[in-house]
């Protein structure tokens, strides 16, 4: 069975990597037009992995994962939905689309066709293309669906945990990557991995209060694709996020090329947070720090200055 995985970043050329040691992959990329990836220079693809630049030939494709930047899923779904509509689809993207504000799941259901699933958890993508064990967690509405999907995505590396809470996982992955660019901030200026333990620890529960406030599980954020993706993103350079949140906190210069989901994430949120009454401080900060409305050193003061409460 051949799985398409659409886009050709850093994190899709991995999964199709580890997918075609087991399997034909069909992986496009708007200007893929060679077996080199740009983000994973010392990648060699599997023979099973057909590259191309050329929707069409991912049609043959009973799977589709989607590995596009979050801000571009709307627009290429609005442009190529027909073609993938009557496929299963699996989100592989983590964030929330600014001008909507919704996640990659309901983006996807958009199409009407089979529940939409995302694939989420902690993971680098070197990690995934150098073969090295790996869980993931696999969420769709559809238990059937679902089972199918874990049992033809899951690789002698790659593990993947099943779950319903489609709200809770896409969640789980979105906001992580807010709490990673504060928790950068936090070690960029200087201020100690004591004080990185306890915002990821405030970080955990604003996670926790925006996803129940929007219906996923708490089980599910305690999980893999919740708690797991936090530490792992909040504790290595290899995040993008954390890098973003390192260079604010240090003052330095950062590559405005650089894909970083949690900015545009933490934007999102914090409009959610203020139209719905909901209590989101370091998302809050998040946003104005990347929008440059605030310093760090006055970030960290206004949390400090916080009334004192109950844990």
């Amino acid at each position: 069975m051949t799985i398409a995985v659409l886009g050709s970043g850093a994190f899709g050329a991995a999964l199709a990597a580890t997918l075609g040691r087991e399997g034909p992959v069909v992986l496009w990329g708007r200007s893929q037009t060679d077996r080199t990836i740009r983000k994973l220079p010392d990648l060699i693809l599997p023979q099973a992995v057909q590259v191309t630049n050329d929707l069409d030939a991912t049609d043959v494709a009973k799977i589709v994962l989607l590995a596009l930047p979050m801000q571009q899923l709307a627009s290429f779904i609005d442009a190529q939905g027909a073609r993938l509509r009557h496929r299963p689809l699996v989100a592989c993207c983590k964030g929330v689309d600014l001008r909507s504000g919704l996640g990659p799941v309901e983006i996807l259901a958009r199409l009407a066709g089979p529940s939409p699933a995302v694939l989420t958890g902690p993971s680098f993508a070197t990690d995934i293309a150098r073969g090295l064990p790996t869980a993931l967690t696999l969420a769709c509405e559809d238990e059937v669906l679902g089972q199918q999907l874990q049992e033809n995505l899951s690789t002698s590396v790659l593990r993947l945990y099943r779950s319903c809470d489609v709200i809770g996982a896409e969640l789980g992955g979105a906001l992580k990557n807010v709490i990673a660019i504060a928790a950068g901030a936090v070690i960029g200026a200087g201020l100690g991995d004591s004080s990185r333990a306890a915002l990821m620890t405030r970080g955990y529960a604003e996670m926790l209060r925006f996803a129940l406030a929007r219906g996923a599980r708490a089980e599910t954020l305690a999980g893999l694709s919740g708690f797991g993706d936090l530490v792992l993103t909040c504790t290595s350079q290899q995040s993008r996020n954390f890098c973003y949140g390192l260079a604010l906190g240090a003052g330095q210069a950062f590559d405005l090329s650089t894909t970083v989901e949690g900015a545009a994430t933490a934007r999102a949120v914090a409009q959610i947070a203020r139209s719905d009454g909901l209590d989101m401080p370091i998302s809050t900060m998040v946003a104005a720090l990347a929008d440059g409305k605030i310093s760090v050193a006055d970030a960290m003061q206004n949390l400090l200055n916080r009334p004192l409460k109950q844990e």
